[in-house]
This record gives C-alpha cells, sequence and structure tokens, in this order.
C-alpha cells in the first residue's frame, strides 16, 4: 500500500493552478461540490456529455449490460450490445461509410484512421503513398501520431524527436486570415496552399486529416462550409484520402449530426468519440468505405490490419451509446440543439461591438468570444482570470487562452444558457481598457 500516491491532473501546474475542485453529484447540467456549490456545466465536462449528466436511459442501459456482459474481447468475438451500437450508427451516418472499427477514445481513433489510410495504399500497391496533411492549429489528441498531425505548440514541444513530419497547410480561421483577406472578399483563397501541395505531391500523399468546420483546442475556430468542399473536391480529384476528425464535431455539436452533412461531403474516414457514448463512457470509432475495407481482406496474412486494444466494443460502452443514440430518436435533441444555436446567435450579436471584443463566432451549440489580447493564445494571462471569474459566479468555463468558448449539454435550458451568457457579458468589463 502507498499512503503517497497522488493524482496528476491534466493540465495543471501545482505551483501556478488552484487545487482540484471536488465534484460529489452531477445531475442534468450541473455538477455539486463538496462545499455546497452548484456549478453550470458550460462544456459539457470537456465536450463529451450530450443529454446532461446521469440520463436515466443511459444509466439504465450500463446497469443492465453490466449485469449481462461486463466485457469480452472483440477479436474473434461480438455480443449483442455492439451490434445494437453498429446498428444506431448505421442509420445516422452517411450510407458511403460501411465499417466500424471500434477503439478507447477520440486520439485512438485517430491512430487508427492515419495507419488505415497509409496501409491502404501499401495494400494497393502504393507505398509510397504515406505522407500525411494536416491544418494549422489543428488538435487530433494527445498520442505520438495524433501529436503529429497536430499543430505545434507548448504541449507538443517536449515530444518533437517523437513526432513524425507532416505537410501542414492554412486553416481558414478568417478573424487571423493566413493570406490576409477578409470574410467578404475572399474566394477561400486559403485552400490554395492545399491546393498547390496535392499538385506537387499528391504521388506520396496518403491522406489529409481535417476537423471538419470547427477546430476546437485550437480555439474553437469555425470554418465556412466551401473550405471543407474544396478540401474534399481537392483531395478527389488527386487521388487522397480525407479523414474527418468528427471527436467534437460529431452528435449535433455543430447543428447537424455530422459537421460533414453541413457540408455535403463524405470523407473516406471519419473519427468519433467524446458524445459516441452521450459522453459518459469513454469510447472510441473509426469509420471507412468500403473500397477501404476491402483493402484489408484477402489470403495474404500481410494484409491484415494489426492493430487493437483490450477494451474494443466495451459493451457497457457500447450499451451507453445505443442508448443516446435511441435518446436521439425519442425526444426532440435536434429541436434542443437548434434553441441553443438560436440563443448563441442572439446573445454573441448584444456583445459583438464591445471594445474588449476581438470576433465573435458560433456554430450549432458551440459559441465563442475572442478577447483582444497583446498575449492571444492559450498561454494568454487573462486565462486564469477568466476561469476563477466564472467559477466564483458558479459556470465551469475553461477558457482557451484569450477566448471563451461554451459548449453546453443539449438538455440546458434557456435560462441557464442565458445566465452563462449574462456571466461572459460581465466578464468583458474585466479587459475593456
Amino acid at each position: 500500500m502507498n499512503p503517497d500516491l497522488q493524482i496528476w491532473h491534466p493540465f495543471t501546474q501545482e505551483a501556478l493552478d488552484p487545487p482540484p475542485i471536488r465534484i460529489t453529484k452531477a445531475e442534468g447540467v450541473y455538477l455539486y461540490t463538496d462545499d455546497g456549490r452548484r456549478l453550470i456545466d458550460g462544456i459539457s465536462s470537456w465536450w463529451v456529455n450530450l443529454h446532461g449528466h446521469g440520463h436515466p436511459e443511459i444509466v439504465s442501459a450500463i446497469a443492465q449490460q453490466a449485469a449481462k456482459v461486463d466485457h469480452v474481447l472483440l477479436a474473434g468475438f461480438t455480443h449483442d450490445a455492439v451490434e445494437e451500437l453498429r446498428g444506431k450508427l448505421r442509420t445516422v451516418l452517411p450510407r458511403e461509410l460501411e465499417h466500424i472499427f471500434f477503439s478507447d477514445d477520440g486520439s485512438t481513433a485517430v491512430e487508427v484512421a492515419l495507419k488505415m489510410a497509409v496501409q491502404y495504399w501499401k495494400n494497393v500497391g502504393r507505398p509510397e503513398k504515406r505522407s500525411i496533411v494536416a491544418l494549422e492549429h489543428a488538435y487530433h489528441g494527445d498520442t505520438v501520431g495524433a501529436m503529429s498531425v497536430g499543430a505545434e505548440s507548448g504541449f507538443t514541444d517536449p515530444f518533437r524527436e517523437l513526432l513524425f513530419p507532416v505537410h501542414r497547410v492554412h486553416s481558414a480561421y478568417c478573424y487571423r486570415c493566413p493570406v490576409d483577406k477578409t470574410r467578404a472578399t475572399c474566394a477561400i483563397d486559403c485552400v490554395q496552399k492545399l491546393e498547390q501541395l496535392l499538385e506537387e505531391k499528391h504521388a506520396e500523399i496518403a491522406a489529409v486529416i481535417v476537423e471538419p468546420l470547427l477546430q476546437g483546442a485550437g480555439g474553437m475556430i469555425v470554418h465556412p462550409v466551401e473550405f471543407l468542399q474544396r478540401v474534399r473536391r481537392t483531395c478527389t480529384e488527386h487521388g487522397v484520402l480525407l479523414i474527418a476528425d468528427e471527436v467534437l464535431t460529431g452528435f449535433g455539436r455543430t447543428g447537424k449530426m455530422f459537421a460533414c452533412e453541413l457540408a455535403g461531403v463524405v470523407p473516406d474516414l471519419m473519427c468519433l468519440s467524446k458524445g459516441l457514448t452521450g459522453g459518459v463512457l469513454p469510447m472510441g470509432a473509426t469509420i471507412c468505405t468500403r473500397e477501404i475495407h476491402e483493402a484489408f481482406v484477402g489470403a495474404d496474412r500481410a494484409r491484415t490490419f494489426y492493430h487493437g486494444h483490450s477494451y474494443t466494443g466495451n459493451p457497457i460502452a457500447a450499451a451507453a451509446g445505443a442508448a443516446s443514440l435511441g435518446i436521439f430518436e425519442r425526444e426532440p435533441v435536434l429541436e434542443r440543439i437548434r434553441t441553443i444555436a438560436e440563443i448563441h446567435c442572439e446573445r454573441l450579436a448584444a456583445i459583438r461591438n464591445h471594445p474588449a471584443v476581438g470576433e465573435v463566432r458560433s456554430i450549432g451549440t458551440m459559441a465563442a468570444v475572442e478577447l483582444r489580447a497583446d498575449d492571444a493564445g492559450y498561454s494568454s494571462k487573462m486565462r486564469p482570470k477568466l476561469y476563477k471569474f466564472f467559477i466564483d459566479a458558479g459556470v465551469l468555463l475553461r477558457p482557451l487562452g484569450n477566448i471563451v468558448y461554451v459548449l453546453p449539454p443539449y438538455s440546458i435550458s434557456a435560462h441557464d444558457l442565458h445566465y452563462v451568457h449574462d456571466r461572459i457579458a460581465e466578464s468583458l468589463e474585466l479587459f475593456k481598457n
């Protein structure tokens, strides 16, 4: 027994950050602390919770499944829970995406997609196509492959020697346009760097990976739909696979079940996690087209996709996922999403011209306010001041440096959502000078 064993909390520095807040109960959109406070979970506990904490249908499904089959390996086996989840996903995924590979979380879903893309080309006789293209400001997870395709930052600097090289192209960050245009006058000129790259080097490039329409950890950057459409068209023209990392954007966050729907595009591979189980248990999935899957089928063992996780297709997580998708079928979830989006637009319009505000942006259930800052970025000195302000006001928001964003569970009431926006409006006064 080790009486000194301590929890190491993510993204914290003991010398700089406040001690962790102990949560004793979570219900609906509320988190209850051991000192009697109630916090509105304004970020869905890191973008995962869809229907509110403790939804009875998900809780019941978990309990029933745990009593039936708690876990069994998916290598050479299957079970009712994962088959039910597969069936429900089939009803909401693009019909072109026919094969699902389950894993543990968003980062592993991305790792699977990257490995699958590279091996696909090897299996079809094009082993030279093994490079990956990624966007500026990207974030795809914290495992080594996912970090490699993520943007360079203080998060990845200690591991620079471990990361594989990627081609980096422009993001459609309209507020900080990489080609010095304005949205009113540009023709999505930022995509030209990708178009030129694929024109010159498509013979060595396996895939382009994007967070479709919304780059999360990079600053809640909202892309025009035309950007994703051009990316898809360019990949198709040059025989390059498109990986859509919908770990954040999936399951209604952008207003549609998947962000790709808003642009009317279908990727070759799609990565899912976070809301896959309603945000209750960890699970990841990578979905691909039949063409990609067929490249791994045959008598030659060398074609096998040698990748697996102990908890792949975990029955309890799968039961939670099936229950979450059942809630979409039985409750007015999409109507709730529309209401959230409308309130976001209304409230952002009211603060758009505040002197402390650089830009406001929203898509579906996400609303963001980028504050003017001399030290813009995740390490902005604004972040700890803002975080404390919101916690003291009874709201859990975790600003991305100088960017304050809201991404609530779909069950949030209009009253509570307006309360959150009221606190954001108040926080602007901290920086108006």
